[in-house]
């Protein structure tokens, strides 16, 4: 029985780094939506989110069972991720050449307002709640089961190692969010990078839509595979450190 226990513990850990990781994009994202905003209006509307993706990733965690067997509502939270990241990188790197691109958007942006803006929030919450949720699970069906019964559609003791590690990523993103508002204004190249992000983490919820069971153009098991996961993850990292390193233009 102790042996169980530390699956458990090992494997908690191990999502609390995942979900760090989804939660880190998750609030890049919200502070990269929002920045156009007042300073009262911004902290308001990021606020909103937080509030949003908690709501989301409880939900989902409940309707987990039904996420696993749509593959529609897999297959909206990629595109609509894949059409919210491709948008800004693709007008970055073909649009206007210069610093008038980014303060076209942000005119743009504040032209739809306060709630617009956090309707904007909610669905790429709602999209970040799909993956997150979908990951968790997929690691925690790998553990035995516990001698907990059944809640939430799974083993009770795989429900509460997803609740526990859904619970820490959604504590990061309240940390991390105001962080990124403040580093977004040091360095405007990480903006692209957040919507490089966006766009291949809706590549990721490509990946698991072609591999449901009723597709079958992937391998069922391939999304969760060691080589689709270092895959993603290297990609990632990569994104991540090309827009770290990238040249900061200051914004005038």
């Amino acid at each position: 029985m102790e042996s169980i226990w530390l699956q458990y513990a090992w494997t908690l850990l191990i999502l609390i780094g995942l979900e760090g990781l989804l939660s880190a994009d998750n609030a890049l994202v919200l502070a990269v939506i929002a920045k156009h905003l007042p300073v009262n209006q911004k902290k308001k509307a990021i606020n909103y989110g937080i509030i949003m993706a908690f709501a989301f990733r409880f939900i989902a965690l409940f309707a987990i069972s039904f996420i696993a067997d749509i593959w529609q509502i897999q297959a909206v939270g990629a595109l609509y991720l894949l059409y919210l990241g491709l948008k800004h990188v693709i007008k970055a790197k073909f649009g206007k050449r210069n610093e008038n691109i980014h303060k076209e958007e942000e005119k743009e942006s504040a032209g739809k307002g306060f709630w617009p803006t956090v309707g904007k929030i909610a669905l790429a919450d709602l999209a970040f709640a799909i993956d997150s949720i979908l990951a968790a699970v997929a690691l925690a069906l790998g553990l035995p089961d516990s001698p907990l019964g059944n809640f939430g559609g799974m083993d009770g003791g795989q429900f509460i190692v997803v609740l526990l590690g859904g619970i820490a990523g959604l504590i990061l993103i309240k940390f991390a969010a105001g962080w990124f508002v403040k580093l977004l204004e040091k360095r405007p190249a990480l903006e692209t990078t957040a919507y490089a992000i966006v766009a291949w983490v809706g590549v990721k919820l490509v990946v698991i839509t072609l591999a449901h069971e009723d597709i079958g153009i992937l391998e069922h098991d391939f999304p969760h595979s060691t080589l689709w996961t270092l895959i993603f993850y290297g990609v990632l990292v990569g994104i991540a450190l090309l827009g770290w390193f990238a040249p900061q233009k200051k914004r005038a």
